[in-house]
C-alpha cells in the first residue's frame, strides 16, 4: 500500500492536508481530507457576558467576521427575546449581502480563477493568482474590483472592512446616512457589470471541464438551506429545510435548539473538524451539502430580475437538483448577482434611513440560537447563560462541518477518477485540491487556529520506500 499526502491543501482559507492510498498496481483504495488546525473558540467565549459575544465571534475570522457578527447578534436577540427594529433588519440584511459578495468573490477569483483560467494541468509555479494577473490582467482586475464593492459596503455601514462592530444585540450601532447609501447605490451599476460578464464566461467555459463536472463530488445527497414561504433565496431570515436529491422536502420549519433533533456531529481521529450530519439517517447515509449549491437547488426563486434570469439556465443543467460540486463556482457568480440587485432594493426601502435601529432589553431567557446564510452555508450560533447574564456554553455549528462529509467523499470520486500510476503529476494532485476548492471551505471559522505548514508530497511504495515526491 502506497500513500500519496497533499499537504497543505493550497488556495482555500486554513490549513488542512489529504492522503490519497494507492494499492500495489496504483489504483486509488480510499482517499481522506485531514483539517490540521485546533478548535478552540467556544470554550474560550465561556465566563464572559453574553452581549459580548458578537463583537467576540467576529474575530473568528479575518475572511468571513460579518456572519459570525450577524449570527451572533441573532442569538442574543434570542436571548434577550426583542423584535429588532424593521430598519435594524434591513441594515443587517444588506451587511450580509455585503459579506457574500466579498467572499464569492474571493473564492471565485482569487482562489479558483487559476484553475479555471489556466488550466487544471498548468504549471504551479503559473497556477496561482499572480499567473492570473500576468495573462488575464482585465479579469484579474475585475475581481479585485468587485470584492472591493463588497468590502467597502462593509466598511461604509460598520466602519472596518474586517471585524466591524455595528451590529449589536438588539439591531445595529447606528442608522445609516443618506450619504452612505448615496455612496453604494453609486457603485452597483460597475459590481452588476462585471458579475455579468464573469458569469457570460463561465458558462463559455463548461464544456472545457467536463470531466470534472462529472467527478468534482459529483452524488446524490440531502441539501440544507434557509427557507421561508415565498420559497426565495434567503440569507438573514427564515427556518431550516432539508431537501433530499430530488429536492423533495424531508425535514422543514427548523427553528431554534430544535436543529440538535436533525443535525448530529461526528468526531474522528485524523481531523480537529467535525462532521454534521442528518440525524434521522444516521452518519453514513446522512451527508448533506451546504452553501451556494444547496442554497440555489432549494429555492423556487430568487427574488431579484436579472439572478432569476440566471436561475433558470441553472435549473437546466440537471432534471431535478444540480449535484455536481463543480457547479458551486457557478452557484457563487448567481448569488453575487443576486446579493446586488437585493441591496439595491433594500437601499432603495423608504424606512431604510430610519432612526429607530436598536432594541433594548435584559436577558429574558438562558438560551439563544442565531441561524443565517454565510457565503459558505448555514451557520449556526447556539449560547447558553447563567442567570448573571455569563456564557455558559457556546455551540458553533459552521458551514465547513456541514459540508465535511461531502467534501470526503468528492476527494475520494476525484482520486479515483484522474490518480493512476506510480508517477506524480501535478495536474492529477491539484484536482485533488480543487474538489476541496469547489467547497470554498474556512478551517478557520471550523477550528480557530493559525500557523503555516509546507507542502510536501511523498509517494511510498508497498515497503514504505519513498518512490517520487513534490515539494514546494
Amino acid at each position: 500500500m502506497a500513500t500519496i499526502t497533499i499537504d497543505p491543501v493550497t488556495r482555500i482559507e486554513g490549513h488542512a492536508r489529504i492522503t490519497v492510498q494507492l494499492d500495489e498496481g496504483g489504483e486509488v483504495q480510499n482517499a481522506r481530507f485531514h483539517v490540521t488546525q485546533v478548535r478552540g473558540f467556544e470554550k474560550l467565549c465561556e465566563g464572559r457576558p453574553f452581549t459580548e459575544m458578537p463583537a467576540l465571534m467576529a474575530r473568528i475570522c479575518g475572511i468571513c467576521p460579518t456572519s459570525h457578527l450577524l449570527a451572533s447578534s441573532k442569538a442574543c436577540d434570542d436571548i434577550m427575546a426583542v423584535r429588532i427594529p424593521e430598519t435594524a433588519e434591513q441594515l443587517r440584511r444588506i451587511m450580509n449581502l455585503a459579506q457574500i459578495i466579498q467572499s464569492h468573490a474571493l473564492s471565485f477569483f482569487y482562489l479558483s480563477s487559476p484553475d479555471l483560467l489556466l488550466g487544471m494541468d498548468a504549471e504551479p509555479e503559473e497556477r496561482n493568482i499572480m499567473g492570473v494577473i500576468r495573462k488575464y490582467p482585465a479579469m484579474a482586475r475585475d475581481g479585485i474590483r468587485l470584492r472591493q464593492f463588497g468590502q467597502r459596503v462593509l466598511e461604509t455601514l460598520g466602519g472596518k472592512r474586517i471585524h466591524p462592530e455595528w451590529v449589536v444585540p438588539g439591531g445595529v450601532s447606528h442608522p445609516m446616512q443618506a450619504d452612505q447609501r448615496d455612496i453604494i447605490l453609486a457603485e452597483i451599476p460597475e459590481a452588476i457589470r462585471i458579475t455579468r460578464n464573469a458569469l457570460r464566461w463561465f458558462k463559455g467555459q463548461i464544456e472545457n471541464f467536463r470531466a470534472e463536472v462529472r467527478a468534482f463530488a459529483n452524488f446524490p445527497s440531502l441539501f440544507l438551506a434557509t427557507a421561508n414561504d415565498v420559497n426565495e433565496l434567503s440569507f438573514y431570515g427564515g427556518w431550516l429545510r432539508f431537501v433530499d436529491a430530488n429536492l423533495n422536502i424531508v425535514a422543514d420549519h427548523i427553528t431554534g435548539t430544535a436543529y440538535m433533533d436533525y443535525i448530529g456531529e461526528s468526531c474522528s481521529d485524523d481531523s480537529y473538524l467535525k462532521s454534521a450530519y442528518f440525524k434521522p439517517l444516521g452518519l453514513t447515509d446522512g451527508v448533506y451539502r451546504v452553501g451556494p449549491l444547496a442554497r440555489l437547488n432549494m429555492c423556487k426563486t430568487a427574488g431579484t430580475t436579472q439572478a432569476d434570469e440566471e436561475l433558470a439556465e441553472f435549473r437546466e443543467l440537471e432534471r431535478h437538483s444540480v449535484l455536481s460540486s463543480f457547479y458551486y463556482h457557478y452557484a457563487r457568480l448567481i448569488e453575487i448577482l443576486f446579493s446586488i440587485e437585493h441591496m439595491q432594493m433594500l437601499l432603495h426601502e423608504p424606512g431604510i434611513l430610519g432612526k429607530n435601529v436598536r432594541a433594548h432589553a435584559s436577558p429574558n431567557d438562558f438560551e439563544g440560537v442565531g441561524i443565517l446564510e454565510a457565503p459558505r452555508g448555514t451557520l449556526i450560533h447556539h449560547y447558553r447563560i447563567d442567570q448573571n447574564g455569563l456564557i455558559k456554553s457556546v455551540n458553533l455549528v459552521i458551514a465547513t462541518g456541514h459540508n465535511n462529509l461531502a467534501i470526503n467523499q468528492g476527494v475520494v470520486q476525484v482520486a479515483r477518477q484522474f490518480v493512476r500510476g506510480n508517477r506524480l503529476q501535478p495536474g492529477m494532485l491539484n484536482r485533488v485540491e480543487a474538489v476541496v476548492r469547489a467547497f470554498d471551505p474556512c478551517l478557520s471559522c471550523s477550528t480557530h487556529a493559525a500557523g503555516a505548514i509546507p507542502l510536501d508530497i511523498q509517494l511510498l511504495a508497498a515497503d514504505g520506500e519513498m518512490v517520487d515526491r513534490l515539494r514546494r
